[in-house]
């Protein structure tokens, strides 16, 4: 590798673990400066003139139901000055699916209760999958795009493919929302889901407790409705890896054993991401595994699936995700993304703390050739400290590094 290396030359030089590769630098998620962009490709520009390694992400598909699908709404008064309750019926041949949110002071929704979005599950009254009842009703929900959705993502994934090659970026796909366009309702599906979303779409549907119970008691049904959601995902998943990507990525912030025991991860979730795996391989694509929080005690099934990096190593929130620790279980053995805490270094720290960080980052995971440094998982803040910070890391970073 030299220093002429392009931005997906880089990346891949690092989850490939090329030797001699140097430490690229590819942010997460970066809503602090995409929030000032008219878009994806001026995005990619901007962090190109910041000197950041980039990549170009491919919009999902918009989340469609079956059209025999009606939706009813409407939104309750709270109980003694509380918050209101946001009712949605989602009714199919197979019976109705009911779902009921408390309508909190941050709820970004107004009186819409969208079906996959992280705000829901803790504010739910009401999931809408609460046994084995509804499961024949769910599939009318889990339908796959519609020919006019994937001719629309072919044309936007071919000008976004010579974009990146232009430019030398690599082209990623899996976990980015879908671009809502006039006329789309954004609360009808939320900020969140579509491709690259397995058990996390699981637990908007189910809650964050019953999936859990229902592997000790009842780990048929719960075997059953994990393949409905895998199966919708991989249809989805498919047609983006023939779009000729780089890599594919997978939310997986719920899979980790803040949730799931070692063994019920391996029961219920290795299976289905080793088919995913194989899948993203098949089509030459890098496969990446979006986790910031308990990855340590499933170290080695991690490695067992074949996914080629780690997403999301996150040394200030994660738990048992301390840089010794990950270095100890993973590094060298699957490619590491991550390093430093967005939130809490950041945004928050000195710009002392952040040159720190990323140092530190760089000493402890960089060795093994195949990391990539970043603030895990956003950074958000668009403050002047903020900015002071990004400008701290990113020269840190390519003094060490670069």
């Amino acid at each position: 590798m030299t220093q002429k290396a392009s931005s997906r030359e880089r990346l891949l030089a690092a989850i490939d673990g090329e030797p001699g590769a140097p430490v690229p630098c590819c942010f997460m998620i970066f809503r602090a400066l995409r929030q000032q962009c008219r878009d994806e490709y001026e995005f990619a520009q901007r962090q190109l003139d910041m000197g950041l390694d980039v990549r170009m992400e491919l919009d999902d598909f918009p989340v469609r139901f079956s059209p025999e699908v009606a939706i009813r709404e409407w939104v309750e008064a709270g109980l003694d000055d509380g918050p209101a309750l946001l009712h949605r019926i989602y009714s199919t041949p197979a019976g109705e699916l009911t779902a009921a949110v408390r309508q909190a002071e941050d709820w970004p929704y107004g009186a819409r209760l969208p079906i996959f979005d992280d705000y829901v599950t803790p504010r739910a009254v009401k999931v809408p999958v609460t046994g084995p009842g509804d499961l024949e009703a769910l599939r009318y929900l889990l339908v796959p795009p519609t020919d006019a959705d994937i001719a629309a993502f072919r044309t936007e994934a071919r000008a976004r493919r010579e974009f990146a090659q232009q430019h030398g970026l690599l082209l990623a796909a899996g976990w980015k929302s879908h671009r809502t366009v006039p006329g789309e309702d954004p609360g009808l599906i939320g900020a969140n889901g579509g491709t690259g979303t397995v058990v996390d779409a699981l637990m908007w549907l189910c809650g964050g407790t019953a999936p859990l119970l229902w592997a000790y008691d009842e780990p048929e049904f719960l075997a059953v409705l994990i393949g409905a959601v895998e199966e919708w995902n991989s249809a989805r998943l498919e047609i983006h890896l023939e779009a000729g990507v780089d890599l594919v990525l997978r939310r997986a912030w719920y899979e980790g054993t803040d949730f799931w025991s070692p063994s019920l991860y391996r029961q219920f979730i290795l299976p289905g991401l080793c088919r995913e795996v194989a899948l993203a391989h098949q089509y030459g694509a890098r496969y990446g595994y979006i986790i910031t929080t308990g990855m340590i005690h499933i170290a080695e099934a991690l490695i067992e699936s074949g996914i080629d990096v780690i997403v999301g190593v996150d040394p200030g929130e994660g738990k048992d995700t301390t840089l010794a620790a990950v270095q100890e279980s993973l590094a060298g053995r699957v490619a590491l993304w991550g390093g430093v805490s967005g939130p809490l270094s950041v945004e928050q720290g000195s710009a002392d703390e952040v040159r720190r960080a990323v140092e530190e980052a760089i000493a402890t995971l960089g060795p093994s050739g195949r990391f990539i440094v970043c603030p895990v998982d956003n950074v958000r803040a668009d403050t002047a400290r903020s900015w002071r910070n990004v400008k701290a890391f990113l020269e840190t970073w390519q003094a060490l590094a670069g």
